[in-house]
């Protein structure tokens, strides 16, 4: 039960609803849901504000202004809304938000509806959790004036508002149908989260978005169909800003069912009456390509070479990201100095609904409507409105949930979505554009490639006297985000994040990033740069431990002593893992990070193949403490699904570059785990009373490292280079003389 003395009421002053901008009270007539069917007769429900409405029979629709890419948020964030409200959720029905940063702009996100970077729950909390205290005391304002007693005197059940001291209730549906909503919202202030006791938030409940996934009748954008659709596939120029120099689309012309070629920017489009005469007549067309490409001639190997060379010269300029104390001093000094390199490979996203969108340009040009699921609803309306000069008021933006993100589908010229914008402009019609994974993986926006090199010294007590971390790779920001990258002066910390310490107690340290500008095509990927960066930091920190003759676990927790939770995620999992038993042909590794403020530790359990070098991960134990779990069972499929994506990474995914374009196609030369690869997964997560900081992506970085770490256990070989495949895993064990698994 909620009293009126669990939220802090000001009865005096009242404020606008706070998001972005101001939000408004107001009656909706009929206000329409997509989930709960036709609009509801006049006085029939209530808009209490921009994300709530409450119908007379009880029925209360909250909306959600995030993507919906398997993480569960269509569900969660809901959920903190209808906690604060107390609201019954078994009355609850959830809508996907109209697109509008003003009104349901993540802050977290600089106010876009931005789905990315495990930002949304940690970055919607608080604000919801005030909206929904807000409508509660709406209600119970109203129910205080129906029955003229006092508000201090009323409290609320789920649904209800009650009169204890006459036994009188009104369910909120029966507030709805005589509801005065004042013009500003009352002034509310919620209970911070480390006294507040919350309901809803916290306890297992089933996701809203699973059951049309299990019965098929969800539907994604690439099943839309609308009157009067042709569809449309694109040729891509094969390395970024090549430009078409001649076009021969004779025998594209002559297939049957194709209707027009399009001449683009960055390719060339087939118009036809299906998908795959759209494709045939790709497939037919002759395409000279400019010579304008930057990377032209880029290679991996050549990369590396040029990455190398950066990281080891000491007068190349840098980029400071962190630093403390004198590292150079202390490392000139030391008597004892590590030094290793690590390197990762391009590697692509892989998510398993391929790109699509489609597009309804108005005869004029002068409007749109798209039906598509991207991670930015801002991103994608912006980029049309742009592309057809019109204003975004224009755009009519319907989303669906996606069939994965993973950084994809939130790049910021949302190719996939401008695809069908200037097609169904150059035909007049609407128009369905399809990626084939060939299409995908080809024009894919990739995690960069990466060298990371780390020096430190060692005192006589094995102690870290001084360290120095150097990451350089290619550019991000500045491909996907050029206004972003000016804003905050090339401190690119989708390349550069994990470079640094963490809560590691090292005094004097020095993280800095060298940003190449290759002319590769780069973006986000589930973990960003702690995937490469993290992978080198917590390697060579077993590295370091192996040279000071500790125990890895024990070295990690001595440089951890002002952080207890820190501590406690690699104790619980050492403790899961029954660290210090010995397993016959197996060797454990353990990694550790703190991800944004999530406390995360894993071990990995692996067995090599000898005669392959092929890794075999047996069981990966896993703790994760990201503060207030609002979906606890959510948080531990997370943390699953992350591992799963990291051993990816870490094992066989890989994207190679020769002469600046994609060597790999599909599947059959871009492996992905399968079941079989699989290890048992054991999770646990540890609930504290902190605010939420995410867990979409902090079990990736984790991964590689652990792998690495164990691999060296048993073998007695170090492994720095991801993915680690089984022909470099067998030429490290060749090239140390052990090639005992």
């Amino acid at each position: 039960m909620k009293t009126t003395t669990k939220t802090k009421i000001n009865q005096q002053r009242r404020h606008f609803m706070v998001g972005a901008a101001g939000f408004t009270f107001g009656v909706a007539v009929g206000a329409p849901s997509l989930l709960i069917g036709e609009a509801q007769a006049q006085n029939t429900s209530v808009k209490l504000n921009n994300w709530v409405t409450i119908h007379t029979d009880g029925t209360v629709v909250i909306m959600s202004p995030a993507s919906e890419m398997g993480q569960g948020s269509l569900t969660s964030l809901p959920r903190i809304l209808a906690d604060e409200m107390d609201a019954d959720w078994s009355r609850v029905k959830i809508d996907g938000s109209a697109v509008s940063d003003k009104v349901f702009g993540n802050p977290g996100r600089g106010f876009h509806q931005y789905t990315a970077g495990s930002a949304t729950v940690t970055g919607y909390f608080n604000n919801l959790r005030q909206f929904g205290a807000q409508v509660r005391q709406v209600l119970v304002d109203n129910a205080a004036q129906r029955w003229g007693v006092p508000v201090t005197e009323l409290s609320t059940q789920p649904g209800v508002v009650l009169h204890q001291k006459t036994g009188r209730k009104l369910t909120y549906g029966e507030i709805a149908a005589f509801a005065k909503i004042p013009a500003e919202a009352p002034q509310v202030t919620v209970e911070p989260v480390a006294t507040a006791e919350f309901r809803l938030i916290g306890k297992d409940i089933p996701r809203a978005d699973i059951p049309g996934k299990q019965d098929g009748s969800t539907k994604y954008s690439i099943d839309v169909q609308v009157p009067g659709m042709i569809y449309g596939a694109i040729l891509r120029e094969p390395v970024e800003g090549a430009g078409v120099a001649k076009v021969d689309d004779a025998a594209a012309r002559a297939v049957e069912g194709v209707i027009s070629v399009v001449p683009l920017k960055n390719g060339v489009g087939v118009l036809a009456e299906n998908p795959w005469a759209a494709f045939q007549g790709r497939k037919a067309l002759k395409v000279t390509w400019g010579n304008k490409a930057q990377g032209a001639g880029f290679s991996t190997g050549g990369g590396y070479e040029q990455f190398s060379a950066a990281a080891k010269d000491p007068a190349h300029p840098v980029i400071d990201w962190q630093k403390s104390g004198d590292a150079a001093g202390k490392l000139k000094s030391a008597a004892n100095v590590v030094e290793a390199e690590y390197r990762s490979d391009y590697a692509y996203h892989a998510q398993m609904e391929p790109l699509n969108s489609v597009a309804a340009v108005s005869p004029k040009g002068d409007a749109v409507e798209i039906w598509c699921g991207v991670q930015s609803q801002t991103i994608a309306v912006t980029v049309a409105a742009q592309a057809l000069g019109i204003p975004e008021s224009k755009v009519k933006f319907n989303h669906h949930l996606l069939g994965g993100g993973f950084g994809r589908r939130g790049n910021r010229d949302a190719d996939f979505v401008l695809d069908s914008v200037l097609l169904s402009k150059a035909s007049g019609k609407p128009v369905k554009v399809m990626w084939t994974r060939e299409d995908d993986i080809h024009s894919g926006r990739f995690r960069p490639l990466y060298v990371n090199r780390l020096r430190a010294g060692l005192d006589a007590s094995g102690n870290i006297s001084g360290y120095h971390h150097r990451a350089v790779c290619d550019h991000v920001m500045a491909f996907m985000d050029p206004v972003r990258y000016k804003q905050v002066k090339g401190r690119d910390g989708i390349a550069l994040n994990g470079i640094g310490v963490g809560s590691y107690e090292i005094a004097d340290r020095a993280s800095e990033g060298v940003l190449v500008h290759t002319g590769m095509r780069t973006n986000p990927l589930r973990g960003i740069g702690f995937t490469a960066n993290s992978f080198a930091t917590e390697v060579f920190i077993d590295e370091l431990a192996a040279k000071a003759g500790v125990d890895p676990v024990e070295f990690r927790l001595r440089m951890l002593k002002k952080d207890p939770r820190g501590r406690h995620v690699i104790e619980e999992t050492a403790k899961m893992a029954e660290w210090k038993r010995k397993r016959a042909g197996h060797g454990l590794g353990i990694a550790y990070v703190n991800y944004s403020g999530t406390e995360i530790a894993g071990i990995a359990d692996v067995s090599v193949d000898k005669a392959s070098g092929a890794i075999k991960v047996h069981n990966f134990w896993c703790t994760i403490d990201c503060g207030v779990a609002v979906h606890p069972d959510n948080v531990i499929a997370q943390t699953e699904s992350s591992i799963v994506y990291g051993l990816g990474l870490a094992l066989i995914e890989r994207i190679s570059i020769a002469n600046g374009a994609v060597e790999q196609s599909n599947f059959f030369d871009y492996h992905v785990p399968r079941m079989r690869d699989v290890p048992q997964m054991h999770i646990k997560l540890v609930q504290t009373k902190n605010h939420p900081t995410g867990a979409g992506q902090m079990a990736v970085p984790l991964v590689p490292s652990a792998i690495s770490n164990a691999v060296f256990q048993l073998t007695g070989v170090r492994l720095r280079q991801q993915p680690m495949l089984a022909g470099r895993v067998k030429q490290a064990m060749l090239d140390s003389g052990n090639n005992v698994a």
